[in-house]
């Protein structure tokens, strides 16, 4: 199993990235958490997870030990895959997800991509006693998660949706642009030319 790859980051897709090592291009998955912190010609490490099916070999990929930490301990519940966890990490911070849990808070949970009841339901009882006494401190959870809230961003995600764009596969890119460009029209292309470059 490969545990890490340290190397330059040479392109950034919609929900992945190829990283070069040794001269050998890697193209890993990573949540949206970890795609806006990821820049091309950057040298980078990433924490890595390789899922072997009977038809597939995929890497996953995460800039902090903690995320992928997390990510593990996701995968052990039944019904959810790496596809399915590092999508809900890519909604939430690792420290908002395992309040929700500690808290069974499952207006949180219930509005992570992929996630229905009876999946919130076993997260927090396969995963609350793993996930020992979080300290909430100041931090406040807030009911809206990775949705956009209005504006451009909204716009943009409503577009995509009319196309046939699943709200999971295109959110960690329209997150990631929504900042730069505050027009719908230019945010639309950016993020189509991202999707359109990750197929």
């Amino acid at each position: 199993m490969i545990g890490y790859l340290k190397g330059k980051i040479t392109h950034v897709f919609a929900n992945s990235c190829f990283i070069e090592v040794g001269g050998v291009g890697y193209r890993t998955i990573v949540s949206g958490t970890t795609l806006g912190e990821l820049s091309v010609g950057k040298e980078t490490m990433l924490y890595t997870y390789m899922s072997v099916t009977e038809n597939d070999i995929t890497l996953y990929g995460f800039l902090t030990q903690d995320e992928y930490e997390l990510f593990l301990l996701l995968i052990t519940v039944n019904g959810i895959g790496p596809k399915l966890a590092v999508n809900a990490l890519g909604a939430v911070t690792p420290d908002t997800l395992r309040l929700a849990i500690s808290q069974n808070n499952m207006s949180v949970l219930t509005k992570l991509p992929g996630i229905g009841k009876k999946t919130a339901n076993r997260l927090v009882l396969e995963l609350k006693d793993k996930i020992g006494t979080v300290d909430a401190g100041d931090m406040a959870i807030k009911d809206v998660v990775s949705t956009p809230a209005g504006g451009a961003a909204a716009e943009t995600l409503a577009a995509l949706q009319s196309l046939g764009y699943a709200e999971q596969e295109v959110l960690p890119a329209i997150q990631k642009y929504a900042g730069q460009y505050d027009n719908v029209e230019d945010l639309l292309k950016i993020v189509l030319r991202t999707l359109g470059s990750g197929r």
